[in-house]
């Protein structure tokens, strides 16, 4: 006769977890990613902001007519270049009877045209052609298409366009920076991530030359 079974004991019931409702982060977003340059400045001490000359003496000649607070001396040997409304410049007239003004900087005795650091520097096309001619390539129009309505030369269009993307691309990563909005539009951002999980292998050559 054999003895009765011992009954099991019942396994003791594991309290489950409280669930929180707090969302969990996302593991690419918990670190942040290596910049050789942000090392470099954390690195190295920022240099000291550089000191403006002291603007011109005021001279008992004839009071300027010609604004040039808004020019600068380009050259690089000048201690004035880049600073503005020192009294350093003064209109010397328009060289070989041409629509742009030149100035002389009396700091560094160079002289420059008023176009320097423009589109329409050193152009021999009218003003109004070369914006007529970049305001049709923004609407839209071709490149050929648009050298056939204004007559120019297809090269000469793609030039001037090369040249105006430049200086948009230098406009704005030099004012559009450091920028702490409370509204941004993210459709551009959202096609761009869509195209790197789409197509993750010609999504790098579509984001290099962006500027965010």
């Amino acid at each position: 006769m054999t003895a009765p079974a011992v009954p099991a004991l019942p396994e003791p019931l594991t309290p489950k977890r409280p669930r929180s409702n707090e969302p969990n982060p996302f593991e690419g977003l918990t670190h942040k990613p290596h910049c050789a340059l942000c090392a470099q400045d954390t690195a190295s001490p920022k240099a000291p902001p550089p000191v403006p000359p002291d603007p011109m003496a005021p001279t008992h000649r004839r009071p300027r007519e010609v604004d040039t607070s808004r020019h600068f001396c380009p050259h690089s040997d000048c201690d004035s270049r880049g600073w503005l409304r020192l009294g350093n410049l003064r209109a010397n007239g328009h060289p070989s009877g041409g629509p742009w003004r030149q100035f002389h900087c009396t700091s560094c005795k160079g002289y420059f045209l008023e176009t320097h650091g423009t589109l329409f520097h050193g152009k021999q096309a009218a003003v109004e052609l070369i914006v007529r001619v970049l305001a049709c390539l923004a609407e839209g129009l071709g490149i050929r298409a648009t050298a056939r309505v204004f007559e120019v030369d297809p090269n000469t269009v793609l030039h001037w366009l090369v040249e105006a993307a430049e200086l948009l691309r230098a406009f704005s990563a030099y004012f559009l920076c450091d920028l702490h909005l409370e509204q941004l539009q993210l459709d551009e951002l959202y096609a761009m991530l869509r195209d790197l999980v789409v197509y993750p292998s010609t999504a790098d050559n579509s984001i290099g030359p962006k500027t965010w």
